[in-house]
Parts: structure tokens; C-alpha cells; sequence
């Protein structure tokens, strides 16, 4: 799991350099040197109306699209906020895997362990138990540890053991609730920096001027917007985490309570 969540984390780096800038400067100077040699043409040569209009009706690819709002929101913040989407993403993913490997058909290990005892005994149960993967077995494999000391035994050693599946369970998960406080909130700091950044323009200026406050209020709104898209799809992963936690909580319940009653109907006879 340790793996597939670095490997998360680094294509998520990897993301972050594609979209941020290698060289602003060297990126403006071009673009600069681009409008000059394309007024020069434009001084020597006639206008081609058709050329014209395919530039303009020319849209920019999904990826240029992003990368502009991505450096018009601000390196700083929105950085910032794309490691909260990545890092909490990638620890709902891990999360998920490990839960959907959790869950196990409870009735068929029950069955599989009555069989174990009656047959084999208690040695033969835990082998049973050694071999099911997730937390019902271990919380069997518990009580069965405790099998020889009676009933009551049976079931503290289930009690305990599934108060520690229970913490590997919501392991990591408290991490992905930070990053759904923590992105919306930088979104609204970037807020209002932005907005600071429109009156200093204004009073600069003298006057209020469209274009003068036009550039802080865009990278408010932006950093508002990524905060916020961020803070929703970790809050569905995080409620896809929690209903699945929910219903492994009930099967392990279930199947505790008819674990005990088969132990103690087996070893009473």
C-alpha cells in the first residue's frame, strides 16, 4: 500500500512541473518577439481573412486552459492547494484498496470454521483464520487465542481486536478531513491577498479603473475556485471511506456475535 501511494504522490509532482512554469521571463520574451515578427508581416504582407479567422476560432486545448488558470491563481497558493489534491487523493485510493481487500463473505469463513473445529479442532481454525485476509480473520484468530480460557475470554479478546482493526481501518483517514478544511481555506486567503492586491492597484492608480483591479479579483476568484473543487472531490472520497468503513464495522459485528456462538457450541461438547 506504501508503494501505491508514493507512486500517487510522485505523478503528482510530476503534474505540478508540467503545469508550472520552467522559464516566465524566457516564455514573455518569446511572446514578445512573436507579436513583433507578426506585426512586421503583417506591415509587408496583405491580410488573409480566412487565416484570421481560423486563428481565432482556434480553441485552446484542455491542458493549455488549465495551466493558464493554474499561474493566474498564483504559484503559491495554488501549489499548495494541488498537493492537498494529490496527497489526500492518493491516501482515499490507498484507503479504498485496503478496505475492498477487508471484506470477505463472513458467512462462508463461518461455515469454514465450524468445519475447522469440528474436524480439527482449534489448531485447525486458526489456520483457517491465518489464511483469510483482513480484519474479521484477525479478530477470530483473537478469540481463538483465547479459546481454552471459556466464553467470557473469547469474547474480550474479540472486543480488543477489533478495537485495533477499527484504527487500521480509519488509518490515514483523519489526514484527508484536514486537507477538506485546509484547501478551501487557502482558496479564501488567496482571496483575499487578491483582493489586497486590487486597492493597492487603485490607490496606486488614483482612480478606479477596470483593468486595474481586473488581474487581483481573477486571482481571487481562481484560488477560491480551486480551493473549493479540491475540498468536494476529497469530501466524496472521504464519504466513500467512511460508508465502506460503516459496513465492514457492521459484518465484523455480525459475524463476532456468530463467531462466539460457534465457538462456545463446539468446545462445550
Amino acid at each position: 500500500m506504501k508503494k501505491i501511494v508514493s507512486s500517487l504522490i510522485t505523478l503528482g509532482f510530476a503534474a505540478i512541473l508540467l503545469l508550472a512554469p520552467q522559464n516566465v521571463q524566457a516564455e514573455a520574451d518569446s511572446t514578445q518577439a512573436e507579436k513583433v515578427e507578426t506585426v512586421d508581416q503583417a506591415e509587408e504582407a496583405p491580410v488573409n481573412a480566412t487565416s484570421v479567422d481560423d486563428i481565432e476560432n482556434e480553441a485552446p486545448t484542455f491542458t493549455e486552459s488549465l495551466k493558464k488558470l493554474f499561474l493566474d491563481g498564483g504559484i503559491e497558493f495554488m501549489v499548495i492547494v494541488l498537493l492537498c489534491l494529490i496527497i489526500g487523493v492518493s491516501i482515499a485510493i490507498e484507503r479504498i484498496i485496503y478496505l475492498s481487500l477487508a471484506t470477505v463473505n463472513t458467512r462462508k469463513l463461518l461455515a469454514d470454521l465450524d468445519d475447522a473445529l469440528q474436524n480439527g479442532g482449534v489448531e485447525s481454525a486458526k489456520e483457517v483464520c491465518r489464511e483469510t485476509r483482513g480484519p474479521v480473520g484477525s479478530i477470530f484468530y483473537e478469540g481463538l487465542e483465547r479459546a481454552d480460557e471459556g466464553p467470557e475470554a473469547v469474547e474480550k479478546a474479540i472486543i480488543a481486536g477489533g478495537s485495533v482493526q477499527m484504527g487500521l481501518m480509519e488509518k490515514g483517514v483523519s489526514w484527508i478531513s484536514l486537507f477538506i478544511a485546509l484547501a478551501p481555506m487557502l482558496g479564501f486567503l488567496g482571496t483575499v491577498l487578491g483582493m489586497i492586491e486590487s486597492f493597492n492597484a487603485i490607490e496606486e492608480a488614483g482612480g478606479i479603473k477596470p483593468t486595474v483591479v481586473a488581474g487581483g479579483i481573477k486571482t481571487a476568484l481562481i484560488t477560491t475556485v480551486a480551493g473549493l473543487v479540491v475540498a468536494i472531490i476529497l469530501q466524496i472520497f472521504y464519504n466513500v471511506i467512511v460508508a465502506k468503513i460503516d459496513n465492514l464495522v457492521n459484518s465484523m459485528e455480525d459475524a463476532s456475535n456468530a463467531f462466539v456462538k460457534v465457538v462456545n457450541a463446539r468446545l462445550s461438547k
